[in-house]
């Protein structure tokens, strides 16, 4: 059994202390020098009170959704024993002016700019990061702001254009896999599809499959290929209530023989009821994170 000896930590001990499987620590040694070890007589690693610190500052930050490569750089700059400053670190580097320069270059209709604002933000953050705490507020004030008339038509459809394309591109081989397999759709007339398109990637991120159809899709279409796939959940999205109103019949059929769940504003926890369907509380990311853990 691994324990503390006179100079240090084996890794087992660091292991134990600090919540961290050996195989991760060793990956974080080799990837990003994050832990200093000295060297026994007899050649072991000996890890210190500063490397228990560094692993634990370290799940600290991917657990507010830093990527790996981004919190072990945060952790290094920093002197042992620093504390953190108040607040998650995802939030204040999306505060500090990630969301601030995504909203300038999408209102100047500047695509490279917001390119490359998304760049630094998926490049520091996690992909849920990115979306729960950057693109879906963005995509609410945007609305906000476009009901107020401080944005046009045009500049709404040219934001809500780049970030759908950039998520996206992120869904290549989402429906490879051994997992359970999810069949997202939104009904006839419903055109707003982007928290859905991240309800599927953070669901992907869990081990899921996923067959995506997207906006405006006949219920007659949904069905049919409800029929051919066999999904282990069809979870369908509108922003408007009439949406669901209007298919209110095809959705008790299609509840009878699957499991379907309903999302968005349109939808609510008595109408799910009243079709035998879930009812999903749609901030995506969380959603999907519950879905998974069931």
């Amino acid at each position: 059994m691994e324990t503390s000896v006179p100079g240090g930590l084996r890794i087992g001990a660091l292991s134990k202390r600090a919540g961290v499987s050996e195989h991760v620590l060793r990956a974080w040694e080799t990837r990003y020098g994050l832990l200093s070890p000295t060297r026994s007589p007899g050649g072991f690693r000996l890890y210190s009170d500063a490397d228990v610190r560094r692993v634990q500052r370290m799940r600290a930050l991917l657990a507010d959704g830093l990527s790996a490569a981004e919190a072990a750089r945060v952790v290094l700059a920093e002197p042992d024993g620093a504390q953190p400053a108040s607040g998650p670190l995802v939030v204040r580097l999306a505060e500090a002016g990630g969301t601030a320069q995504l909203r300038a270059a999408l209102d100047a209709l500047d695509e490279r700019a917001a390119h490359a604002v998304l760049d630094q933000l998926f490049g520091a953050l996690t992909v849920e990061a990115v979306i729960r705490d950057v693109l879906m507020p963005y995509l609410h004030e945007l609305g906000d702001r476009w009901e107020r008339g401080e944005v046009t038509v045009g500049q709404e459809h040219f934001a809500s254009n780049v970030i759908r394309s950039r998520l996206a591109a992120l869904t290549a081989g989402w429906g490879a896999g051994q997992g359970p397999l999810a069949l997202l759709a939104c009904p006839s007339g419903e055109l707003h599809d982007i928290a859905l398109l991240s309800f599927g990637l953070v669901l992907r991120r869990t081990g899921w499959r996923v067959v995506f159809l997207g906006a405006d899709s006949p219920m007659a279409d949904v069905e049919r290929t409800a029929d051919a796939i066999g999904p282990d959940l069809v979870v369908l999205a509108a922003s408007d209530r009439a949406r669901f109103d209007a298919i209110r019949p095809d959705l008790v059929r299609l509840a009878s023989g699957r499991s379907i769940a309903l999302a968005g504003a349109g939808a609510s926890p008595e109408l799910g009821a009243a079709v035998g369907a879930q009812y999903v509380e749609f901030d995506p990311v969380s959603a999907a994170q519950r879905l998974a853990e069931r």
